[in-house]
């Protein structure tokens, strides 16, 4: 077995097992901060929640969580399934299938009744769950699909709209249950957004602009890293008034430390300055793209072309 199959298979199994760990803590966090202090994560499982609630208070019926939540994943699964990858759609269906049959097994336990509390740490939690599988390459089902095909298909950050949404979802449980945990549950919310956009920068861009001398190297270091291209500009140092190199470049904001480690190998003298990119009109592609583009790009891969053609 080759040293590149070894690594491959390393990263599937870490990556199995954090998703794993991700389930775990979505359904104990549902069991503990979510059902302690009566709140409504958001998502499906928000959903979910709010119907088990709902039978519960007008019909005395205690219907499992499983009976709501997977019905919703799969329509929403069925709905995406051409715009994501084999590999994300097993991972969401391992996440959605452990942590909905873990949430009816758990127990519920009250760590504290603190409602703030709650929704604040168990916003936390929940934010670094999602963040963790979807970093891996897989979702929390629901609402995450959804988000993840919207950033795919228009290369923006989802998660306000995503949160704008489960607002929406939060106002129903508040007019049906009462404004204060609907309140509270849009704090439990925004906490987790928060943790998200953070963690998980997949729909985040940098502006990289490295000056070096060794400009067509350091092109094919980024393109090796991320298969992004690149621009190389001509300019002119003002002190030493000598022609020089600029490569620019747009990757995404997770593979910024990888660049800049490959950059520093190929020119430890290279200038580099990093921009956080505010907004990105153009071809940005994503790497599942690529794939079924590939003979289209083959022609497209030299230093010259615009870094609006990059791909992610």
């Amino acid at each position: 077995m080759n040293k590149e199959k070894f690594f491959a298979i390393k990263q599937e199994i870490i990556s199995l097992i954090l998703v794993i760990i991700s389930a775990v803590a979505v359904a104990f966090n549902i069991k503990t901060f979510v059902n302690a202090a009566g709140l409504y994560p958001g998502g499906f499982s928000g959903v979910a929640l709010l119907v088990q609630r709902l039978f519960d208070s007008f019909l005395s019926l205690k219907i499992p969580f499983v009976a709501v939540s997977y019905p919703l994943n799969i329509i929403a699964l069925l709905i995406c399934y051409k715009f994501v990858g084999k590999r994300f759609l097993i991972y969401t269906c391992l996440t959605v299938g452990l942590s909905g049959f873990l949430t009816d097994l758990i127990p519920s336990f009250f760590m504290t009744d603190d409602v703030l509390l709650c929704s604040v740490f168990g916003g936390i939690i929940n934010g670094i769950a999602v963040s963790i599988c979807m970093i891996r390459g897989g979702s929390m089902g629901g609402l995450d699909i959804l988000a993840n095909v919207y950033g795919h298909r228009f290369n923006k950050d989802p998660w306000n709209i995503l949160l704008t949404v489960n607002c929406v979802i939060l106002a129903i449980a508040g007019f049906i249950f009462g404004w204060d945990k609907a309140l509270y549950s849009i704090i439990f919310q925004y906490a987790s957004t928060q943790i998200i956009q953070m963690l998980y920068k997949k729909y985040q861009q940098a502006t990289l602009f490295i000056v070096s001398d060794k400009y067509t190297d350091i092109y094919k270091a980024i393109l090796r890293c991320t298969d992004h291209s690149a621009t190389v500009l001509d300019g002119t140092g003002c002190f030493t008034n000598e022609e020089k190199k600029m490569v620019y470049s747009v990757v995404s904001s997770q593979e910024v430390k990888d660049v800049l480690q490959a950059i520093r190998e190929v020119d430890k003298k290279a200038f580099i300055n990093i921009v956080k990119t505010q907004e990105l009109d153009g071809r940005f592609i994503l790497k599942e793209d690529k794939r079924a583009s590939a003979e289209e790009e083959s022609t497209e891969d030299s230093p010259t072309n615009q870094a609006g053609q990059q791909e992610q």
